[in-house]
């Protein structure tokens, strides 16, 4: 049976199952947002049960029709239902079932309930008004597995799956590595922009610290994993099961893992064991099945709760959540899950939140999980993805080496006219929380790279902006600079509560007259993300020019180029 809620947010309130004769189906109801009525429908079939309609509508159908042969569409649309004492509940509801000869039907079911927040893109601001640009970095790369995931199956992804900015930062970049006492290095550059000729990209890079797997501190690790019956396909619990056994294999007798478990409630698997006892630790993963229901809430607190009882003062403290973020069973909430997730966060545990699976992905939940769990957010939509998240990137998806870092630009009314920074846009912050250490930014793991990407409109372009009226009690006076902007950071110690400052000029040094190979890689994918979302301020971007520009990019040691070109491709012939 394939039933369709047609809303935004859905909510499993029940599932049953019967039979009449042969014919063997099951039934589920889903709550939704957005809720549509049919002011024309029959009173009475708005007062009768979801199940007594179905059945009676069923009945009517093989009395009248014998045996069918060709496929049978019943759509008890827009129904009001009272099911043991659910009610006031709107569904828009097809059944499809497939008569398959003396076998009878073949019940089909279709549910997809992925979720996404909703992006509103970052507009142009003028300068003169909104001189301040603040936001924390973001080293999630989720978004970007995920649109793959979609165009692997031939369709496109919705306009909320597309993060750009997690989309730029999946690829590696060739900045230089830091010098100094601070764990990261900043790299600026200016060039033209490809889809908007009159303007100009401004990239600014981060570089952290790489450090080698063997050199890593020790780790105090919690494997947190669904197993709940919604996990049981193969795209999740046995990829899950796979990619930890890739994990596994590349720990120390000095690294620790405990697996903890949930589904109907939360069990400790495996205690902390140490990394020279990796049969105990495969085993354990390999005996794993799915089953019941989902508390989540209950899960993490047990997974914290193990993490800080085998807590390593010098050592690397995190819990890795893997899930498809359909948490059902007490504590489900996003706001509920995330206060119960900053409250860990003090603890000195960190939160690396691993997406699994196809048609019921939570995606805002988990992300909104890794953002105030001092984590990142990655989806894995294949072994492959396992092997670099927890493989080849190991040291940065496990090891942080600064915490709440965040950004500030101050553009130059003289210089700039107008700016709008590409992406972030759930990563914006007030002014005012720059200085604030209180508040909650992004982590930057050991050899992570961090790019962003503002489009400027020249002082002295002819390109129209938005403004608004002068100010009746106060002047605005520009200082003379030949400065274009200034570049200011802040970040914490892994273990730290004061941040540091560092400052950077931004000036006539930093322009280029072509696009670097960074510059390259970064606006490719940023114009390929902006027609994916078909954004408003994409220019004369398309995908002939994204794949021009891509053929020159010198990026493809690992094979992501490469992919990233036939992703394009596969975009372009679905226009």
């Amino acid at each position: 049976m394939i039933m369709r809620a047609q809303g935004t947010t859905y909510l499993p309130l029940w599932k049953k199952s019967y039979k009449i004769g042969n014919f063997s189906m099951y039934a589920s109801s889903y709550k939704y947002i957005n809720f549509w009525r049919d002011v024309n429908m029959n009173a009475k079939i708005r007062q009768m049960s979801f199940l007594t309609c179905i059945c009676v509508m069923l009945a009517i159908s093989f009395s009248a029709c014998g045996k069918i042969s060709e496929k049978a569409y019943y759509d008890t649309s827009r129904m009001e239902v009272n099911y043991n004492g659910i009610s006031n509940m709107s569904a828009n509801i097809t059944a499809e079932m497939e008569y398959m000869g003396n076998n009878g039907f073949v019940v089909q079911e279709d549910f997809n309930t992925e979720d996404y927040n909703t992006i509103y893109e970052n507009k142009f601001l003028d300068t003169v008004n909104n001189p301040l640009s603040t936001f924390s970095i973001d080293v999630d790369t989720a978004s970007y597995s995920n649109v793959r995931r979609f165009l692997s199956s031939g369709t496109k992804p919705p306009v909320d799956a597309v993060r750009i900015e997690e989309m730029i930062n999946y690829f590696k970049y060739d900045y230089p590595q830091p010098e100094g006492e601070d764990p990261f290095s900043v790299t600026t550059e200016i060039a033209p922009c490809p889809w908007n000729e009159k303007n100009k990209l401004l990239l600014i890079g981060l570089q952290g610290e790489k450090i080698e797997s063997k050199d890593l501190p020790p780790s105090n690790l919690v494997f947190l994993l669904d197993v709940s019956g919604s996990m049981d396909e193969p795209n999740k619990l046995p990829l899950i099961k796979s990619g930890f056994k890739l994990m596994v294999d590349q720990l120390r007798e000095e690294d620790r893992v405990a697996i903890v478990v949930y589904a109907g409630a939360a069990g400790l698997v495996l205690d902390s064991t140490s990394g020279k006892d990796k049969d105990k630790i495969l085993s354990a993963i390999s005996n794993l099945e799915a089953g019941g229901s989902t508390a989540g809430a209950e899960g993490i607190e047990l997974a914290y709760k193990i993490a800080k009882k085998n807590f390593i003062a010098s050592g690397n403290n995190r819990v890795i959540l893997a899930t498809d973020g359909d948490f059902n069973v007490g504590v489900s909430s996003e706001s509920e899950l995330t206060r119960l997730i900053e409250k860990k966060r003090k603890e000195g545990i960190f939160l690396t939140v691993l997406g699994f699976g196809t048609g019921n992905i939570k995606d805002s939940k988990m992300e909104s999980l890794a953002d105030k769990g001092n984590g990142n957010y990655a989806y894995i939509d294949n072994i492959m993805e396992a092997r670099k998240v927890l493989v080849n990137e190991m040291g940065s998806t496990l090891f942080t080496i600064a915490k709440d870092v965040k950004i500030q630009v101050e553009f130059n009314p003289a210089k700039v006219k107008s700016y709008r920074l590409i992406g972030y846009e759930n990563r914006l912050l007030a002014k005012e929380d720059f200085n604030n250490d209180l508040v909650d930014a992004g982590e930057l793991g050991a050899g992570h790279s961090v790019t962003a990407l503002y489009e400027i409109v020249t002082e002295d372009s002819d390109v129209e902006t938005s403004s608004v009226d002068k100010l009746k009690y106060q002047e605005s006076t520009l200082i003379p600079s030949d400065e274009i902007a200034t570049l200011k950071l802040r970040y914490k110690k892994p273990g730290g509560d004061e941040s540091k400052l560092l400052t950077y000029t931004i000036g006539d040094q930093n322009i280029k007259d072509s696009l670097s190979n960074n510059m390259k890689i970064a606006s490719t994918v940023a114009e390929f993300g902006m027609l994916l979302r078909d954004s408003q301020y994409k220019g004369t971007a398309n995908y002939d020019a994204v794949l021009q520009r891509a053929n020159e990019v010198q990026n493809d040691d690992t094979g992501y180029w490469k992919e990233f070109i036939g992703m394009v491709r596969k975009a372009a012939s679905m226009k």
